[in-house]
């Protein structure tokens, strides 16, 4: 979307069009499952609480385990499945988890997907050959009603909604029997999963379980019944329903990857239990066309967490715009001694150049106020073992977290801008422990020594990147591994694209 956004608005704006929501839409509410203690995966989460206010939390920072854990919720759910996710791609790891959800569902298993529509064009006859499954409903979220086939054409058809369109469901969730969830910062695809030959991103997720997962439901009971949700067939043009798509090919995971099946088969979940809190944005921030109303979102939950640090505050962001507002609490947290580290991508590891003007405009600010700033490789090195599936392909940071004074953390999908901040719905989780937020704090520094640049800025206050040490130590006076014609690109694009729309 960001980087597609500047010159198809421009294209609609001039071509014209017509688009809406459907109407007269026919479609059951339902909600999610009300008894997991009735089920397997409910009582294995029951017999391990250890108090009624506490949540089960594990990270899933490897790609392969967050595919293997996945599958293992699909494959043991024996009431609902309820998936709900910013993109679905069409490659050779949704064809595997899809095909497991396809078992879930003969088995009897309620399988509601939801997946927002930016990402879904061409792909009609997918989605309704899922959703031709008795026990299975795809609806899109906040659709595009007309030249479907083409994202192109799926602007030019909705010149006239560009307002509507430009508000995205960015969620990632699933959920089995209201009792396991998994959420984070990953889409599901072949690159989220870290098994692209050429690229795969560095990511975030959580296995949740206990009081949290119902709030999760919750969350996603909202969007599924709101009138932005709609049946794939009330959107799709009328095609055969009939796959047609390769058979999926189960991907090769390790033993310690399908650690979660290997739990739940002995019943026994190693989880860390703590207070934890979901935040979630509601469907209505989607029908602001203006900035929403605070109540709907979750950044001012996020601004006010930030605001609380005294020792310091670590910040992952893939894409990272603070604004002047931004800024602003940075420097007040600095000035009251906090320390502050930031990691996000380096115009050559994102996947979105375009975002890196508004990111750049705040480099000296920051590095001003002596802000640890990193910036990603698109190489990562090869001292860390977590990282050996990026040895043969480059890397993108798509994780987003906050670590606060060492004991609370943010793990979601809102990334530290203003589209997540006032224009896509987002949904995280606060955590309050100590030994996750070692986790994550461990993942950034294996990062920021073995996988990133270090700014600095020089005499004249011109940003400098940095990285290695000692006699192999190399410093670059623009941005590393990027080309002179792609720097001035956004040079003369700059003017045009303020913080707002990228």
């Amino acid at each position: 979307m960001r980087n597609a956004l500047i010159p198809l608005l421009t294209a609609v704006v001039l071509l014209g069009g017509c688009a809406g929501l459907p109407r007269h839409v026919h479609k059951t509410p339902s909600t999610a499952f009300q008894h997991p203690e009735t089920t397997t995966l409910g009582q294995i989460v029951a017999s391990d609480e250890i108090g009624k206010n506490l949540s089960g939390i594990r990270l899933l920072s490897s790609g392969e385990e967050a595919l293997a854990s996945l599958i293992t919720l699909a494959d043991h759910a024996e009431r609902t499945l309820d998936i709900q996710y910013y993109i679905i791609h069409e490659d050779d790891s949704t064809r595997t988890l899809l095909h497991h959800v396809r078992l879930a569902a003969d088995r009897g298993v309620r399988v509601r997907v939801l997946v927002d529509d930016l990402n879904t064009a061409g792909e009609d006859r997918r989605f309704m050959h899922l959703s031709s499954h008795a026990n299975v409903e795809v609806r899109v979220f906040n659709p595009f009603t007309a030249g479907r086939f083409w994202t192109w054409t799926r602007f030019l058809a909705s010149a006239t909604d560009i307002r509507r369109i430009n508000h995205r469901m960015h969620n990632k969730l699933f959920v089995a029997d209201d009792a396991l969830a998994i959420t984070g910062g990953r889409n599901i695809g072949d690159q989220y999963f870290t098994l692209d030959p050429r690229s795969n991103f560095v990511d975030l997720d959580v296995v949740a379980a206990g009081p949290i997962v119902p709030q999760l439901s919750a969350s996603f009971d909202q969007f599924w019944n709101s009138k932005y949700a709609i049946p794939i067939a009330s959107v799709a043009s009328s095609v055969d329903a009939e796959a047609n798509s390769a058979p999926p090919v189960e991907a090769q995971l390790s033993d310690n990857d399908r650690w979660l099946e290997q739990e739940v088969t002995a019943k026994k979940l190693e989880l860390i239990w703590a207070p934890a809190t979901v935040l979630a944005d509601r469907p209505a921030k989607i029908a602001s066309e203006t900035s929403p109303d605070e109540e709907l979102t979750i950044a001012n939950d996020i601004t006010a967490l930030m605001g609380t640090a005294k020792q310091d505050l670590s910040i992952i962001s893939p894409y990272f715009i603070p604004g002047k507002q931004g800024v602003a609490l940075i420097a007040k947290l600095v000035e009251n001694g906090v320390k502050v580290r930031i990691l996000t991508n380096s115009l050559a590891s994102t996947d979105s150049p375009l975002v890196d003007i508004g990111y750049a405009r705040y480099r000296v600010p920051l590095l001003k106020l002596g802000v640890d700033l990193r910036e990603m490789r698109p190489k990562l090195g090869q001292k860390h073992s977590r990282f050996h599936p990026f040895r043969s392909s480059n890397a993108s940071l798509h994780a987003k977290a906050l670590v606060i004074d060492q004991k609370i953390v943010f793990i979601g999908s809102l990334n530290m801008d203003e589209r997540s901040a006032k224009i896509n719905s987002e949904l995280g989780l606060v955590i309050n422990s100590t030994e996750i937020a070692r986790e994550v704090t461990s993942l950034l520094d294996d990062i920021s020594t073995d996988g990133s640049y270090k700014l600095q800025l020089d005499q004249h206050d011109h940003v400098e990147w940095m990285s290695g040490d000692g006699g192999t130590q190399k410093i670059w006076h623009t941005d590393p591994a990027t080309s002179r014609t792609e720097r001035v690109w956004l040079t003369i694009l700059s003017p045009f694209a303020p913080d707002e729309i990228l």
